[in-house]
Formats: structure tokens, sequence, C-alpha cells
């Protein structure tokens, strides 16, 4: 793996918080860092980019204040003007070299996989982290494909890619402790967060599901 304070700090992050769009969200991403979020992922995939700008800047503010790696999904332009740390790119976000190549070698650049095949060329083309699903059914996103369940994370726990994987897709409070005992390294999360009353708690709960399942 790669070394720089971003990498570092991805290391030490075993939950990763993706965003939707939303009236509070920087004071609901605020709580969720506080409770232990260590990666920010803006996603909005509606908002033009220029208008995105402003609150990219106040989530990477909030993200510095609290240790916590801000960045942001699909887009490297975005990244690369918002300061951020890096980028997840999709299956179909285009080669991951590009995205290397305009960010530089300190960026965290994570590649989704919903396989053991595109989870090992995703080390190939020099990923930083996967995010491992979709592992259940979730309203979140309408384009998920299919849903690998938690197999799918036992699986890329018994290969041993050398790299960071979170499970994303239907992670909850009901489904984490199942996750969790499959193998998953950590978890990418929305609703599970954001949608709680009280982010900062949501988040506690979640760590100590991954904290019991490695144990």
């Amino acid at each position: 793996m790669r070394h720089s304070p971003n990498h570092d700090l991805l290391r030490r992050s075993r939950l990763l918080l993706v965003t939707d769009p939303r009236p509070d969200l920087t004071e609901r991403v605020a709580a969720a860092v506080r409770g232990g979020v260590g990666v920010v992922q803006l996603r909005d995939k509606t908002t033009p980019r220029e208008r995105l700008l402003p609150l990219a800047d106040r989530l990477r503010e909030v993200c510095e204040a609290g240790g916590a790696l801000f960045t942001v999904n699909d887009d490297a332009d975005l990244a690369l003007r918002s300061g951020a740390g890096g980028v997840h790119l999709g299956q179909e976000d285009g080669p991951l070299a590009e995205a290397r190549e305009l960010l530089g070698e300190s960026a965290v650049i994570g590649r989704s996989v919903g396989t053991l095949e595109e989870a090992r060329e995703a080390v190939r083309e020099g990923a930083d982290y996967l995010g491992a699903g979709t592992i259940y059914a979730t309203p979140t996103k309408s384009d998920t494909g299919p849903i690998s369940g938690p197999r799918f994370l036992t699986e890329l726990a018994r290969a041993d890619l050398g790299l960071p994987f979170y499970a994303i897709g239907g992670i909850t409070a009901e489904t984490a402790a199942e996750a969790a005992r499959a193998g998953a390294w950590g978890f990418a999360v929305v609703r599970a967060v954001l949608d709680a009353p009280d982010p900062e708690s949501a988040a506690r709960d979640l760590l100590r599901y991954l904290e019991r399942g490695s144990g």
C-alpha cells in the first residue's frame, strides 16, 4: 500500500460514510465524524459540479477538523478542485490510472467490486481500497447490480488481497453483525448513519460490530 497522510487515515478508518443530498448534511457529517467515521465520500449525481464545490469545501473542512479523510465519488476533477484526499470509482468510471495521473500518488483511490475477479483486477490497476458489494438490497441506489451477499465478504477475506475492503449496500444495525462475522474489514454506509436520530451514536454502534466481528 502507498504511504502518505491520506493513506495513513485510510488504514485507520473502518467506517466510510457516503453522503446523499439533504439540507443538514454538513451537521450530520460532523456528528458522524465525531462518532468515528474515518472516511467521508461526497456522492451527488444530480447537482452540477460548480454548485457542488462549496459543499465539497465545507465537508473537507469538517473532515480536516475531525481527523477524517474527505473523498469524492466518481469525479476526479471535483476531487482535485476541492482539495479532496481521493476519489472512489465505480466499474464504469474509467481507468484508475487516469485518476491517479490527475490526483497523484498521495491520493486515495477506491474501486467498486462485485466479484473476486473484479477485486483482483482492482488490485492490479493500483486501487487503494475496495467497495465490496452490493451485499444486501438497498433503496439508496437503483443501479447496484446483482446482490453479492455476505458470502462475498468471506471470499475477499480469504483471498487476502492486501487492501482494506468496505462492505457496501444495505449495511444497517440489523445486518451489520452478519456482515462483520462474514469478514468485512469495514462498512460503507449511507442511511444507517445519516438517517439516524443521532448520527454520532449510530457510527459508534456500527464500529462496535466490526470490533466484535474481528475479535
